[in-house]
Order: C-alpha cells, then sequence, then structure tokens
C-alpha cells in the first residue's frame, strides 16, 4: 500500500536452549555482594525429573521433581540421564553433578573414583550448624550405611541437637549427593524425607541392595568408628528421637 512502511519479515523461532540461566545475588555478613549466574540441567533418573543448577564456583542444588513413583525393592532398571549440552553450555560443577549421579544410580561402585563437585549454595557459605552436620554426614556415613538423628548431632559436637539435625536435613540444598536419606530414627523407622518417604526407601534399599547390607538399622563403618571416638554409645538408651 503507498504511504505505509512494509512489515518486517517474521523471525524464525530459535530453538530453546537446553539450561536456564538467571543471575542470583548473595549477601554474606562480612563479605561484598556477589551474584551467581545460575545454570539449570534437567536429568532423567530412576526417581523422575533431577533437576540441578549450579554456577562457574559450584553446585547449588540438587531438586527431585517428584514426577515418577519408585518402586519400594529398589530393583527398577535405571533410566539413562538425557545427553549434556556440549561444554560451553555447562559449568564443570554441573558436568561433575551429572557424572556423579549417573554412577549413583547405575554403578555405584564407580563414585569413590569421580570427584565430588564444589559447593557454592550459601549454606555452605557460613559458618552454621546446619554446614557443619551436612558435612559431616558426606564424609563420614558412606553408602549402604546409616545414621541416627542423635548420633549425627554427637558427631557434629552436639549430641542434644537431634532437632536441629532434622532441621539441617530439612535445609540441605543437594541431597542425594549430601546423603540425608542416611538419617534415620534410633528406633529404626525411616523418618521424614524431603523427597517424600517411598524416596527415602527406594534410596536405602538401592544402596542396601547394592552394598550387600541392610537398608537400615544402626550405624555401620567408618560412621561406628566416628561414634566410638566421640564416646556415643549406640545402643537404643541413648539414641533420640527424629
Amino acid at each position: 500500500v503507498p504511504g505505509r512502511r512494509a512489515l518486517p519479515e517474521p523471525c524464525t523461532p530459535r530453538r530453546p536452549q537446553v539450561l536456564a540461566v538467571h543471575s542470583v545475588r548473595y549477601v554474606g555478613l562480612g563479605r561484598m555482594d556477589k551474584t551467581c549466574e545460575l545454570k539449570h540441567k534437567m536429568l532423567d533418573s530412576p526417581l523422575g525429573k533431577l533437576e540441578i543448577a549450579g554456577c562457574e564456583q559450584g553446585l547449588h542444588g540438587i531438586r527431585l521433581r517428584g514426577e515418577k513413583s519408585p518402586r519400594a525393592d529398589g530393583v527398577e532398571a535405571p533410566a539413562p540421564p538425557e545427553a549434556l549440552s556440549g561444554p560451553e553450555g555447562m559449568t564443570e560443577p554441573l558436568v561433575q553433578c551429572a557424572a556423579w549421579l549417573d554412577a549413583y544410580f547405575h554403578e555405584p561402585r564407580a563414585i569413590g573414583e569421580l570427584p565430588l563437585p564444589a559447593l557454592h549454595h550459601p549454606v555452605f557459605q557460613q559458618d552454621s550448624f546446619t554446614r557443619q552436620v551436612l558435612w559431616k554426614l558426606l564424609k563420614v556415613v558412606k553408602f549402604g550405611e546409616t545414621v541416627s538423628y542423635q548420633q549425627l548431632a554427637a558427631l557434629a559436637g552436639n549430641p542434644k541437637a537431634a532437632r536441629a539435625v532434622g532441621g539441617a536435613m530439612r535445609s540441605n540444598p543437594v541431597p542425594i549427593l549430601i546423603p540425608c536419606h542416611r538419617v534415620v530414627c534410633s528406633s529404626g523407622a525411616l523418618g521424614n524425607y524431603s523427597g517424600g518417604v517411598a524416596v527415602k526407601e527406594w534410596l536405602l534399599a538401592h544402596e542396601g541392595g547394592q552394598a550387600g547390607k541392610p537398608t537400615w538399622g544402626g550405624s555401620s563403618g567408618p560412621a561406628r568408628a566416628w561414634l566410638g571416638a566421640a564416646g556415643d554409645a549406640t545402643s537404643p538408651q541413648h539414641a533420640g528421637r527424629s
């Protein structure tokens, strides 16, 4: 039409990126503000979709999406994780986390040969009881082992802080990697879990089957050695509630 500007050609839709990116600013006491550019990746697992998030400096979170009900016997054939995007789209901590989760579900014996991703969630940047409990759980309670809430409190230096340990488990930003599912009630009951009791039961059955051990029922291995050194008995009369 004379005198009217021609409309631009329609744009060809761009393919969506595999990773979502957003920035988060964290303010630490006595520290300068720091902005982390988080990238996200969805992985398939026997538990359904897992979402991992992290920046260049470390892993920030593992989230169980809860889209699939696991079998309680833990024998379901695990699906391989989705293929990762190219190196230009992934941070090293995300690559390491995806590899670690793949080994956890497919070849647990290989876990010890893989590097753990650096952790950069704010809970790991502050000196707190929660951080101490999470680190102790990661370092001491190994694959196929369990520990009670009070025993973990004793490992963290405060045997009377069983309730605080429960709070630390709820605050764990990287479940499975930091194995809060291995923390059970001193009575032998499973206790709560942020991903649901069925998921906790599946994880314990998965580990117990691989390690050839009971799925739960008290500490063992390095955890028992640490408790012995701390003078904390593992008998029921010394255990607290979850």
